[in-house]
């Protein structure tokens, strides 16, 4: 039943007497109340009759030729389809205060002994009903708000506005039980539109008007929320928005399904659930939005061209983080040789990005001033632990002599470069700790780099997931290089394979020495 009609509005009464004229009289009481009689005759059929019809309340005699009205009524209260209907005995010859009892203690709610006044069994069903209607509409109620928590869960969670759609299409379904359509307008003027025909159905998400007369519905000023009748007179929307100078974001039912209060309110409930959603996604993208630009303006524009080595680089910031981070990279020619390195800051912050400028920038001045790798790493560390002493830093820097063919390297604590020839793939293990600890740091380490050899660095947000150890992850990757791979590809392949939706900046370099 529908909360929020008339408590005493007529019900399906099922009257179970095995004399047919105590069921036509019983009957006939109440039809004068306006209420809608099915008959049995035996216990079987009663529960039979109960299997095949929603009923609101049975009127049964203890005196039955198949079993006990008391035994009926256990049966019903028993069966948690029927457990809470409400059971009135009626009964001409157990009428001892001892047979009430019984009758109240095996499950009925009332009893009457016959002759019945009919003023006292109308009284009696509609006290009945009263509770059992109460009750119903409290476990309903209760049933509903816990499928609002678990939409409204769905909605905040969501991280895309597609996703945010398909949340706020499946929560309103879900919690009303009904088809359901949500617009949601983006900053730019442009619409997403999302719809499902009830709970459980597909979601279709999509830039195509799913409902007339939706679109044109507005919000007077100053209002934050409000429910509209749309023109069709079939659909109900709830409009609603986080200010008045924000779009307004709609959720639209079949307007039979919220004809009560308490449905009114729920959509009222999800549709500004949604709008607040909306609102901080939309800021999320904003915020994601500049701070992609403020990393991107911190890292190099681009890669020289360099004689003997072909280069590719990517960086990707992390897919559920706004904030900027401390990923990075350089690429600097020195002369005739060239200055390549990768690092990372630890923290997604401004402060991290900052620590972030300041070392790519500290590390470019001293490559200039012809150090070697070795020495711009305690150079480096030097300046960390004086002026940022909480900006811990992995890095690596690597020199790179492409007439030699050699390169000189020096790791702070970062993943390792790989190297990849015809012969093998191969982590090159230097020791080193991180940049912002006091500690003695081991002397550079020169490779050979024949021409045909590619050299890949990275940061750990390539390949570190929390499921599983980085080593594992590091030889997967290490398996999947081929020598004959060129830059490019390889850096579109290690993205698609193990870059996607990850909760880390993501810096990847790879030179090949041609």
């Amino acid at each position: 039943m529908t909360a929020g009609f008339d408590d005493d509005r007529p019900a399906r009464i099922l009257v179970v007497d095995d004399t047919e004229a105590s069921r036509y009289v019983t009957g006939g009481w109440l039809r004068r109340g306006g209420h809608q009689i099915i008959e049995a005759d035996t216990g079987a059929g009663a529960l039979a009759a109960l299997r095949a019809a929603e009923v609101d309340l049975v009127i049964l005699d203890v005196n039955l030729p198949d079993m006990s009205g008391f035994e009926v009524c256990e049966a019903i209260k028993s069966d948690p389809a029927t457990a809470a209907l409400p059971v009135v005995h009626v009964s001409a010859s157990h009428i001892e205060a001892s047979d009430r009892a019984a009758g109240l203690t095996r499950g009925a709610d009332a009893y009457l002994s016959e002759p019945v006044d009919p003023g006292e069994l109308q009284a009696t069903v509609k006290a009945a009903l009263r509770y059992y209607r109460a009750r119903i509409a409290a476990e309903r109620l209760a049933a509903r708000l816990s499928l609002l928590t678990a939409a409204s869960l769905e909605i905040n969670a969501a991280r895309t506005f597609p996703a945010l759609v398909t949340a706020a299409v499946k929560g309103a379904s879900a919690v009303l039980d009904s088809a359901a359509t949500v617009l949601l307008r983006l900053r730019d003027g442009a619409e997403l539109w999302g719809s499902s025909e009830g709970a459980g159905s597909p979601v279709t998400v999509s830039n195509t008007r799913l409902l007339d007369g939706l679109a044109d519905e507005v919000l007077p000023e100053r209002i934050t929320s409000a429910l509209r009748t749309l023109p069709d007179g079939a659909n109900c929307a709830v409009l609603a928005r986080t200010r008045s100078d924000h779009p307004v974001t709609c959720v639209a039912l079949p307007t039979q399904a919220v004809v009560a209060q308490e449905e009114r309110d729920l959509l009222v409930q999800i549709g500004l659930t949604t709008a607040v959603a909306a609102e901080g996604l939309r800021a999320f993208t904003d915020e994601h939005d500049i701070a992609l630009a403020l990393q991107r303006s911190l890292l190099p524009s681009g890669l020289p061209r360099s004689a003997g080595v072909t280069m590719a680089a990517r960086y990707v910031p992390a897919s559920t983080v706004a904030q900027v981070g401390g990923d990075f990279y350089e690429v600097a020619e020195l002369g005739d040789r060239l200055l390549v390195a990768i690092g990372d800051v630890t923290g997604h912050s401004i402060e991290a990005a900052s620590v972030m400028g300041e070392v790519r920038h500290a590390l470019r001045a001293y490559a200039i001033e012809g150090h070697p790798p070795d020495l711009i790493v305690e150079l480096l560390n030097a300046m960390l632990r004086r002026f940022h002493p909480e900006g811990l830093t992995t890095l690596c820097v690597l020199l790179l002599d492409p007439v030699a063919g050699k390169a000189t390297i020096a790791n702070a604590g970062h993943i390792p470069p790989l190297i990849v020839d015809s012969s093998s793939a191969r982590y090159l293990r230097l020791p080193g700790a991180l940049l912002g600890v006091k500690t003695p740091r081991p002397a550079a380490t020169t490779v050979d780099i024949p021409s045909g050899t590619t050299v890949v660095l990275m940061t750990d947000g390539l390949i570190e997931r929390r499921t599983s150890a980085l080593d594992a992850d590091m030889e997967h990757l290490r398996a999947s290089m081929r020598a004959d791979e060129d830059p490019e590809s390889i850096c579109e392949r290690l993205l698609g394979t193990y870059g996607q939706n990850k909760d880390d900046d993501i810096a990847l370099l790879v030179l090949r020495k041609d």
